[in-house]
């Protein structure tokens, strides 16, 4: 069974190669990427990476969190499964229009006197 691995504090020049690399010695590198802000091109300074295998991946974990590499200190972590729904950059209702109130001085039932 596979295990995703999240790694942050990842230096900006950091490749998915270079991943591949670092954690190919703890066992079979299925994929690793690095994500990068779409506007910008510039990493984000985190990514991914699985393993082929659970045992292989706690392994990385135990050797790399808070290693050295290309001149930072990383951060390892089994990858935590986002059940919710990917952010959309905004509002996702179907009508945006205020519900009208009942009551009130602009009321369409307001009776005049």
């Amino acid at each position: 069974m596979t295990m995703n691995l999240f790694v942050s504090n990842l230096n900006p020049e950091t490749r998915a190669d270079g991943l591949k690399a670092l954690f190919s010695e703890f066992g079979e590198v299925v994929v690793s990427k690095v994500i990068f802000d779409i506007p910008t091109g510039a990493s984000r300074g985190f990514g991914f990476v699985e393993m082929a295998d659970k045992n292989q991946g706690f392994d990385a974990i135990d050797n790399l969190d808070c290693s050295y590499f290309e001149g930072n200190i990383i951060s390892v972590k089994e990858a935590k499964q986002s059940n919710s729904k990917p952010a959309g950059g905004g509002n996702n209702f179907k009508n945006n229009k205020p519900k009208p109130r009942p009551g009130g001085y602009n009321n369409q039932n307001f009776n005049r006197l």
